[in-house]
């Protein structure tokens, strides 16, 4: 006679397969929210690829802009930003179809992200003991904050300027840059996708460190082999240029150094806790 599995799930006791059917309904809502958000996308097609994914390639996107007016206000008029030297081609017939498809579909990835974290960490938190529950609350918030807020400086600050580095970037004169469409969208959702991963690193450490893998201790003692692998990540991500390497890699070194802090705190609080049950 078969053993019946039987997995831990909030109040109830829950069997393996009735798990499995736990998770399939929480993947099943996951990718509705990104097929909606998407569908959304998909319609606003106006929007998203003239202001949105193309903004970048124009003079007038707000990047190049506040460099302009900081470049005024500094005397220094070489920073401002005011000509993007090429031109965008599609030259496949499918071209434009399949990139309003991938881009609509990035685009719901994006957008949906809080709530498919939410739906996949409702699944997670049941079989964590209730002092991880406790640990953990405002996960999905602070995962959700920072991919966003790498996602806005992917786009804003790194995507742009490596963009306007490799359109002026000339050999030659007499060789123009008339970019494929596809190469375009994949420097600027490579750079934007790279940074909003980068930027979960804070939150990484932080469970790490809540399962004793992590001490600020080895962090510090390790800082310089950090720093040697801050830099090659940030190579392989990056566009082939110092600037746009530096750009991915001086965020990712402040984030390592908040990251330290966050380790400190989270044993601080471990030992004030563990003291507190000694005395009690």
């Amino acid at each position: 006679m078969e053993e019946e599995v039987v997995v831990s799930s909030g109040e109830h006791e829950m069997s393996f397969i009735d798990h499995l059917e736990e998770l399939r309904w929480h993947l099943i809502r996951s990718v509705a929210s990104i097929l909606v958000f998407a569908t959304g996308a998909f319609l606003s097609k106006d929007f998203i690829f003239h202001d949105l994914i193309l903004g970048p390639s124009r003079a007038d996107f707000f990047t190049y802009r506040k460099l302009c007016e900081l470049g005024a206000y500094l005397g220094r008029p070489e920073v401002c930003i005011d000509k993007i030297s090429f031109t965008l081609q599609s030259r496949e017939m499918s071209s434009q179809f399949t990139t309003h498809m991938t881009v609509s579909a990035i685009i719901g990835l994006v957008l949906a992200f809080p709530y498919t974290f939410w739906e996949i960490w409702r699944f997670i938190k049941p079989g964590l003991y209730e002092r991880e529950q406790k640990n953990s609350r405002g996960a999905v918030f602070f995962v959700s904050l920072l991919f966003f807020t790498g996602t806005l400086f992917g786009y804003f600050i790194a995507a742009p300027l490596s963009i306007n580095f490799l359109a002026s970037y000339q050999v030659d004169p007499s060789i123009l840059n008339e970019f494929d469409l596809a190469s375009y969208i994949s420097t600027l959702t490579t750079m934007t996708f790279s940074c909003a991963l980068m930027f979960e690193l804070p939150m990484i450490v932080f469970f790490l460190a809540k399962a004793g893998l992590v001490s600020p201790e080895i962090m510090k003692l390790y800082r310089r082999h950090a720093i040697v692998v801050i830099l090659i990540i940030a190579a392989v991500i990056s566009p082939p240029d110092v600037m746009s390497m530096m750009l991915i890699a001086i965020p990712l070194l402040l984030l390592y150094e908040v990251s330290i802090y966050i380790a400190k705190a989270v044993r601080k609080k471990d030992i004030d806790r563990l003291n507190d049950e000694l005395t009690s």
